[in-house]
């Protein structure tokens, strides 16, 4: 089983990856965990102009990294194996794509992220998530 957790550093994120975590304890076989971080795509035409592609990819690096710090720890606590990656673009079309190409049987994921204005003005994620997605999506509070 693979099972996807969408993780922006946010404390529900996290709670997501600790319900993931107890989730394993119950399956006859440890699941792969699949963590995502997606950063928001910040390289407009103009903003090129000014800075390299290089620099810019550095900074979606370390803030991605950053992100899954948290997350990564409590998986390594657990001794549970994981693969992480970082995706640029619209976190919920992002995370359904990445789902999809994974073949995931399941993703698990906090119900409001980083920013609540943010949610309020364009939306939950995880709402998108769920609409968007043709594999179980888990939303945890």
């Amino acid at each position: 089983m693979k099972i996807l957790i969408p993780v922006d550093g946010s404390a529900n994120s996290l709670r997501a990856v600790e319900y993931a975590i107890g989730l394993a304890s119950a399956l006859r076989e440890p699941p792969t965990f699949l963590l995502l971080n997606v950063q928001w795509n910040v390289a407009a035409a103009n903003v090129k102009l000014f800075i390299n592609q290089d620099t810019i990819n550095d900074y979606y690096r370390e803030q991605g990294n950053e992100a899954l710090r948290a997350a990564r720890g409590l998986l390594d606590a657990a001794n549970l194996a994981y693969q992480y990656h970082i995706s640029i673009g619209t976190p919920a079309q992002a995370v359904v794509q990445y789902a999809e190409e994974q073949a995931v049987n399941l993703i698990v994921m906090g119900r409001q992220g980083e920013s609540r204005l943010q949610s309020l003005l364009l939306g939950s994620v995880g709402g998108k998530v769920a609409q968007l997605a043709s594999m179980p999506v888990m939303l945890i509070n």
